[in-house]
Order: structure tokens, then C-alpha cells, then sequence
């Protein structure tokens, strides 16, 4: 058997989340249409061993040591990009750096997978003001043209759940 591929700049990631806030993040998933599953945080790589993710106290750098240990499962390999998307991935990433992380993210996302599809939830799905981590992911890659979803989704109508279904399918 093969060793995965190393994540490339621009690739992202899902991983899990333990305790009560990856419990809280299940929730929300299952709120949201998506199952409970192993799957409930998102981030992109940025290169250099360092990733950037949506957290409770707003988007952040960080080491990509911190998840040692943990599950991760990356999009290396299932979503082609070339080397100026990457980097434009990167860039965009990093311009969302300090953005907040809202839970009212997470009520819009809910109100759309229930169907009430009111202009107040695909305007705080679509909005950069606050981002939970798979729509930063989700961003990221629409800045540099990269499409994850071909479904006629609006922008930031994603989950942790369904950037892990995208990576295996």
C-alpha cells in the first residue's frame, strides 16, 4: 500500500473535532441536512506546514502539527487544480484571516437545508463577514475559480460533511 500524497498549498482538509465543541459542530451538521459523522472541521493548507481555519474565535494560522494524530482526510488528488489556483487559494486563505466565526452561519445553513429559503440565510451563507471553516474552505477556492459543487448550490452552503463527501467520492 501507498502513502497518501503530501497536501499541496491550497489543498483542503477535514479532520474531527473532540469534546464538547465537536459535539456542538455535529449537531449543527445534523441541524443542517448532513449526517452525524466523523468529519466536522475543514481547513486549508497554505504550505510550510501551516493551514488556515474558521474557529470560534475567528479565522486563524496555524501548524499543521496540531493535528497530529488525528483523522485527516485531504482533498490531494481529488480536486484538480493548477499551480496559479493554488496560489490564489493561498491568498484568498490568507485574506480571511481574523474572520469571524458565527453561529448564525450555522442557523442560515439550517434554514436553507429545511427549505425556507429566506434572503436573510443566502445573504449570511454568501457573506465573508463571518465564515464557519468549510465555508472558508468553500471561498478560498472560489476565489481562485474552483468550483467544488456542481449541484447549483449557493455560495457558502457547505458543511464539514460535504467537503468529506467530495473528498470520497
Amino acid at each position: 500500500m501507498t502513502a497518501p500524497a503530501p497536501p499541496r498549498p491550497g489543498d483542503f482538509a477535514v479532520t474531527s473535532v473532540t469534546g464538547d465543541v465537536g459535539f456542538l459542530i455535529s449537531v449543527g451538521e445534523w441541524l443542517n441536512g448532513s449526517r452525524f459523522g466523523h468529519w466536522d472541521h475543514a481547513f486549508v493548507y497554505v504550505g510550510d506546514d501551516q493551514l488556515v481555519e474558521a474557529e470560534p474565535g475567528g479565522a486563524r494560522l496555524a501548524q499543521l502539527e496540531e493535528y497530529a494524530g488525528r483523522p485527516v482526510a485531504w482533498s490531494t488528488g481529488h480536486v484538480a487544480m493548477t499551480d496559479e489556483q493554488r496560489s490564489a487559494v493561498v491568498e484568498a486563505a490568507r485574506s480571511f484571516l481574523g474572520v469571524p466565526y458565527s453561529a448564525r452561519d450555522y442557523v442560515a445553513l439550517a434554514l436553507w437545508h429545511f427549505h425556507l429559503r429566506i434572503p436573510w440565510a443566502r445573504h449570511v451563507m454568501a457573506s465573508r463577514r463571518s465564515m464557519i471553516c468549510s465555508q472558508l474552505c468553500d471561498a478560498a477556492l472560489l476565489a481562485a475559480g474552483v468550483h467544488l459543487f456542481a449541484d447549483g448550490r449557493e455560495p457558502g452552503d457547505v458543511t464539514p460533511a460535504d467537503l468529506a463527501e467530495l473528498i470520497a467520492a
